[in-house]
């Protein structure tokens, strides 16, 4: 096994389940803060709540789509393919 494949395996198996999970981690807070923010319409304390896990919750999937991004950046660049086709 080269380094190329060796890195393809850890690319496939490691890191893009776990940008998976905490982009779906991530996704959950921010439909929970939306549900909390359209339950309390009398509760500024928990409208307050449920933007900030709405607030938390974008900037949780927008780190998760850039470190895709750029492991797909790095990893095109060096010339690395995982071992499935990428879409």
């Amino acid at each position: 096994m080269n380094i190329e494949e060796f890195l393809g395996k850890i690319s496939q198996y490691i890191l893009n389940p776990l940008i998976l999970l905490a982009f779906a981690v991530a996704s959950l807070v921010f439909f929970w803060g939306v549900l909390q923010f359209i339950a309390s319409e009398t509760s500024d304390d928990n409208r307050e709540k449920g933007k900030r896990k709405i607030f938390w919750g974008l900037f949780g999937m927008f780190i998760m789509i850039s470190a895709y991004g750029l492991i797909r950046l790095i990893t095109g660049t060096f010339g690395i393919t995982p071992g499935y086709p990428i879409n």
